[in-house]
C-alpha cells in the first residue's frame, strides 16, 4: 500500500476525470497508433511502433500511478477544519520577520500542490514547519539558502 493522502473533494474529482482521460480516450489512441504502425510492416525498422510502445509504456504507468493515489486518497471534508491551528487545508498568512513580506499559502496534499495557486504541499519545508502552529507563533524554517524565520498571521 502506498502512502496516504488526503485531498478535497474537488481534488479527487481532477484526479478522477484525469484517470478517466487516460483510459478512455488517450489509451486507445496509442492502440490505434500501435496498429497503424504494425501494418506498416517490418517492425525491426519501425520508429513510428517503438515510439508508439515506448508512448504506451508511459502512459499505463501514468495510469497505475494515479490508481495508486487514487486508492490511497481520502477525502477531507472542509467543513470539520479546526481554524485554530494550521493542519492540510489550513489558508495561513505568515509574515517573513526579515522583510517583512507577507505570503499566504493553502496547505494541500502533494497531488494539489499549485505555487501558481499559492497551494503548497504539506510536505514542503515551509508547510511542515508550520503545522499545529497558532496565531501568533514565530518558525524558524530551514531552506536551501539557510533559516528563515516567519510569524503566523492568520488562519482560515
Amino acid at each position: 500500500m502506498g502512502k496516504l493522502s488526503y485531498v478535497t473533494q474537488g481534488g479527487y474529482k481532477k484526479l478522477q476525470e484525469e484517470l478517466d482521460q487516460l483510459k478512455n480516450v488517450e489509451r486507445p489512441a496509442i492502440s490505434r497508433q500501435i496498429a497503424e504502425a504494425r501494418d506498416k510492416g517490418d517492425l525491426s525498422e519501425n520508429a513510428e511502433y517503438d515510439a508508439a510502445k515506448d508512448a504506451q509504456g508511459l502512459l499505463e504507468m501514468r495510469i497505475a500511478k494515479l490508481e495508486e493515489t487514487l486508492m490511497n486518497s481520502r477525502i477531507i471534508d472542509e467543513s470539520k477544519i479546526d481554524k485554530s491551528k494550521i493542519q492540510i487545508l489550513s489558508k495561513v498568512k505568515i509574515k517573513n520577520l526579515k522583510n517583512k513580506a507577507i505570503m499566504e499559502y493553502t496547505i494541500t496534499s502533494e497531488s494539489e500542490a499549485d505555487l501558481k495557486e499559492k497551494k503548497i504541499s504539506i510536505n514542503t519545508p515551509i508547510a511542515s514547519g508550520l503545522l499545529g502552529k497558532k496565531v501568533g507563533d514565530v518558525v524558524e524554517v530551514k531552506v536551501p539558502s539557510g533559516t528563515v524565520s516567519f510569524e503566523v498571521v492568520e488562519i482560515s
